[in-house]
Formats: C-alpha cells, structure tokens, sequence
C-alpha cells in the first residue's frame, strides 16, 4: 500500500498530457501488486497464492519498467520514493515467492 501511495504522489507531478499515459499506466501496474496479493491470501491453497504472487511480480516488473521510463523522460527522479519503494517491493514479493515455492517443492 505504501508503494501504490508513492506512485500516486509522484505520478501527480507528470506533465498533463501524461496523465492517460503513461501515469495511468504506472498507477494501473502499481494497483495490481497489492491486489493479487490480497486476492492470493484468501485463496484456500498455497498454489494458488504462488501463482498470484507470480502475477504480482510480473505487475512489479511492468510497474519497474514503466518507473525507468519516467526517470528517463525527466518525469522522475532516479530516487524518487515511488522507484525506492518497488524496489523494496521486489524484494519483498520474490523473497516470499521462492520460499513458498521450496517449501512447495519440498512437501512433494
């Protein structure tokens, strides 16, 4: 939640004709990270979290590739709090990924 208020802080500085572009976009991806991982604890099995965790990871790296643009384009800086925080994110998320998938592995 504290990285999708990042972006939404740091995204409201965009140029105005980004803001059904490339803003959305990054908002849109940064959205998606908390809600499947919301969306996985309340799935009954283990399975079906990794499997939200993965797509959670891939809205990160979407959300990570989007944030480099910005940074690029001059709409951002390169330590912007939205661009700390997926990183932090990022590890995070993998972090518990690989450790649901080994044990997953390990119990078969």
């Amino acid at each position: 939640m504290v990285l999708v208020e990042a972006v939404y802080r740091d995204t409201a500085q965009f140029p105005r004709e980004e803001a059904f572009g490339l803003a959305a976009q990054i908002r849109n991806a940064a959205l998606a990270v908390p809600a499947r991982l919301a969306e996985g604890a309340t799935r009954g099995s283990v399975r079906e979290l990794i499997q939200l965790l993965g797509a959670s990871c891939g809205s990160l790296a979407a959300l990570e590739t989007q944030l480099e643009i910005a940074v690029r384009l001059g709409y951002l800086k390169p330590d912007a709090r939205a661009v700390i925080e997926a990183q932090r994110v990022g590890v995070l998320v993998g972090t518990l990924r690989r450790s649901l998938t080994s044990g997953a592995l390990q119990q078969h």
